[in-house]
């Protein structure tokens, strides 16, 4: 079955190498501007403070709770049955003060995903999250993963970009009732995206920066950011 059961904004907020009180900070700011997605991991070492800047924002009625959908993912080194569920418990004790994670992901295809997916549906069902999927999954690790497994992930987190566009992938996951989710929506400043000859003509005729533009051509997509 399938595991679209929340519906994601179409910008979110990621917070990689955001740590600390100014991580917690830039959560809170980016939640009172209107962010309602936000983005963490295990292996970025701040779920803490992913999680004090959401309790903060609540606590000052920027967003209610449950409008809020805040990820993490379980770290490729713990791949298995029992390494997975030690993790998604860290995960959960450093951000208990906003109870239960929206939607964890398996952050790699690494060592025995199975037993880690076996974790991840267990969670599911006992209302740990509210949605569950995998990131950097090549079609071939996602399509084995959903032939041999109750649950079908609910995104599958990937690199896209104008320069990398995953068109046929992205209907190969929709095919198969999993959303694509990009992470480095603007190929993390190579090529010279934000002054690229196509982009910014593009971005001149409608009085748009080029990350304007590229952030369009995702929404249009129906692709999450």
């Amino acid at each position: 079955m399938s595991d679209i059961t929340l519906t994601l904004p179409p910008i979110g907020f990621g917070t990689y190498a955001l740590r600390g009180r100014s991580g917690a900070d830039a959560v809170t700011s980016a939640i009172r501007n209107g962010y309602r997605l936000i983005d963490s991991a295990f292996s970025y070492e701040n779920e803490a403070s992913v999680a004090d800047g959401v309790a903060r924002a609540v606590d000052e009625g920027a967003a209610a709770r449950e409008d809020l959908i805040v990820t993490s993912k379980i770290p490729g080194r713990h791949f298995g049955y029992e390494p997975a569920l030690a993790a998604i418990e860290e995960s959960a004790a450093r951000m208990r003060v906003i109870g239960p994670i929206d939607l964890y992901l398996i952050h790699q295809p690494y060592g025995d995903v199975y037993g880690s997916w076996r974790t991840m549906e267990k969670i599911y069902a006992e209302g740990g999250a509210r949605a569950i999927g995998v990131s950097n999954f090549a079609p071939d690790r996602y399509l084995d993963l959903v032939l041999h497994n109750q649950i079908v992930p609910a995104v599958n987190q990937i690199e896209t970009h104008p320069f990398l566009q995953r068109t046929e992938e992205q209907q190969f996951l929709a095919k198969h009732g999993t959303i694509l989710e990009s992470w480095g929506p603007f190929a993390e400043g190579r090529n010279q995206l934000f002054t690229n000859a196509v982009l910014t003509k593009i971005g001149d005729q409608y009085g748009k920066t080029t990350a304007q533009v590229v952030l369009r051509w995702f929404i249009q997509r129906g692709i999450i950011v």
